[in-house]
């Protein structure tokens, strides 16, 4: 047992420096790897709502491009609008419906909610697009 003891001694003596350099590695590591999470944390808001941002405005271009001039909202039963509205009003108002969810993304300490809103949002240009293209 003593042989291996002194061994081991022999081994941890023999390899100090190389442990010293991998602590020192690790904790410098460690230190960029906490610092970079904060921030990730702190700009939460602003890293989940820009692929939101930029989906809602590819939505708006497309719906300003495929809808027709007039367009109806709310599709009854009857296969009639309820409301006929013009393009740009039935463009612009999901779009603000979703820049309001991620304002409110940036102004609430509770970043989820509003962004799954936001992210539902995102329906409604498919929805109007939908029920103007394939009326009842």
């Amino acid at each position: 047992m003593e042989a291996l003891k002194a061994k081991w001694q022999a081994f941890l003596e023999k390899t100090e420096p190389a442990r010293k350099n991998i602590v020192t590695v690790w904790n410098g590591l460690s230190k960029v790897a906490k610092m970079v999470f904060t921030w990730v944390y702190r700009l939460r808001g602003v890293i989940i709502s820009i692929p939101v941002g930029v989906c809602a405005v590819a939505l708006a271009m497309r719906n300003m491009r495929i809808l027709p001039e007039v367009v109806g909202i709310n599709l009854m039963a009857n296969g009639e609008y309820q409301f006929v509205v013009n393009r740009n009003v039935a463009v612009m108002g999901p779009l603000a419906v979703t820049a309001a969810c991620l304002l409110l993304v940036f102004l609430t300490r509770k970043t989820l909610y509003p962004w799954l809103i936001s992210v539902f949002s995102l329906a409604l240009p498919l929805l109007i697009w939908l029920t103007n293209i394939f009326p009842a």
